[in-house]
């Protein structure tokens, strides 16, 4: 049983992309699905589809390279379940000065750090990628 799933679903991409794999597939939960989503749209990762009905649906990753690299360098999973992290809008990290991307879960939903300054959310800082 998994007691960290986005933690594991990071890691899961991290290790695929630098074992060369074309996608991975993880138990589907809806938080999952709106991170996949904030990365396919950075463009960390390709297509997310949910596949499969009710209990046993998947989510279904396609990883993505750049020129026969990975996309994704390293990711660091900020609030873990034992230990939360939350921000104010104003305290929100540049991850790298602006090469990686912070995922936050606000009142609106999961969003990259860039979108929750605009609107001027804070909220729980999920984790860091570049």
């Amino acid at each position: 049983m998994v007691n960290d799933p986005i933690g594991d679903l990071l890691i899961q991409i991290k290790n695929a992309s630098m074992a060369g794999k074309q996608g991975i597939s993880v138990p589907y939960s809806r938080l999952k699905h709106a991170v996949a989503d904030v990365l396919s749209q950075e463009g960390y990762v390709g297509r997310v589809a949910k596949a499969g009905e009710a209990v046993k649906s998947s989510l279904t990753v396609e990883i993505t390279y750049q020129d026969g690299a990975p996309a994704i360098t390293d990711v660091k999973r900020v609030s873990k379940p034992g230990l939360r992290q939350y921000v104010k809008s104003q305290k929100i990290p540049t991850v790298l000065g602006g090469m990686g991307v912070a995922i936050l879960s606000t009142p609106q939903g999961i969003m990259t750090g860039k979108d929750a300054k605009k609107r001027r959310l804070g909220g729980e800082l999920l984790c860091t990628i570049w």
